[in-house]
């Protein structure tokens, strides 16, 4: 059993190759910024709610709260619907047809380079607590 063999490590990683090959894209959005006709292309993040269906095999619209303190915040009859979308902005567009806002793609980049960064610190935490457990840290 390899450390690659372990469902959090699997996941850092398939998270780490998603944000590289974002990063590729953004790259490629802003090389072609001049580009007439170029249409900026980003990757699709994973939809949370299609996930759960193939995991419980059931149709789940709605997720409830429960209160089991009385000082929560909300209703028990409070939902929220997991099939909610954030609704994308519409950007101008050159006349030249280019439609890369490089603002947009400067701040994609930043957040895309954050996260890579998270996913290294908590890939580094694992692999210290499995060299404590195993007795080998030094």
């Amino acid at each position: 059993m390899t450390i690659q063999d372990i469902g959090l490590f699997q996941a850092i990683g398939a998270k780490m190759d998603f944000l590289s090959q974002r990063q590729a894209i953004i790259a490629q959005n802003v090389a072609n910024s001049d580009t007439p006709n170029y249409r900026a292309k980003d990757l699709v993040d994973v939809d949370f709610s299609s996930m759960l269906k193939r995991k419980t095999g059931s149709n789940v619209h709605q997720v409830s709260l429960k209160i089991t303190d009385s000082q929560h915040l909300g209703a028990q009859n409070d939902s929220v619907s997991v099939n909610a979308r954030k609704q994308k902005n519409t950007y101008e567009v050159a006349p030249d047809g280019n439609a890369v806002v490089m603002e947009e793609q400067l701040i994609k980049a930043g957040k895309n380079s954050m996260d890579y960064n998270l996913m290294v610190n908590i890939y580094k935490k694992q692999a210290g607590l499995f060299r404590i457990a195993l007795g080998a840290n030094r």
